[in-house]
């Protein structure tokens, strides 16, 4: 969400007071606080007063505001999503085997590790869910003597990660 967002005021607009608040609670929603789902985004009418917010303005951050909070939902919760889904994922990350780099240089082993955890978690729910964004852009650590992965096989398998995340 584009965070300070400087919304144009017209004669005949949307509350201020209104339009702030529901911004203010989809920002901590989207912080990691209270959870507020896209579709109470799009059940929320304002009133119309003098010195308003425009209503244009407002429509389209609140669209934006809502494709961010479906991409940030929980797996099952996200739009022609079925509920199988992140089981079939989690059992998919977990069986993920990864050569040696041998003699090249590859991905830190603790820090690929460390991140497929987190993704697993975020699809169990017990953490912040891990967006196809978020893996497209992760990034480790190389190493050159010590346990490291394939750098090709791991940058193949986040990007089939990322797409089946986007699915």
């Amino acid at each position: 969400m584009r965070t300070g967002t400087r919304l144009p005021v017209v004669m005949r607009g949307y509350d201020r007071g209104q339009v702030d608040a529901l911004l203010k609670r989809i920002s901590q929603a989207l912080g990691g606080g209270p959870p507020i789902s896209a579709d109470e985004v799009r059940q929320v009418r304002f009133t119309i007063v003098l010195r308003g917010y425009e209503h244009r303005a407002v429509d389209e951050l609140l669209r934006e505001c809502i494709r961010e909070l479906q991409a940030t939902a929980p797996i099952g919760e996200r739009p022609g999503r079925p509920r199988a889904q992140p089981a079939w994922l989690i059992n998919w990350i977990q069986n993920a085997r990864f050569s040696g780099a041998r003699l090249r240089s590859g991905y830190d082993v603790r820090d690929v590790d460390a991140f497929l955890d987190r993704v697993i978690a975020g699809l169990r729910g017990a953490a912040p869910p891990v967006t196809a964004r978020d893996v497209r852009e992760s990034a480790f650590r190389t190493v050159r003597i010590g346990p490291g992965y394939d750098e090709h096989e791991v940058d193949r398998f986040l990007l089939q990660l990322a797409a089946a995340l986007e699915r």
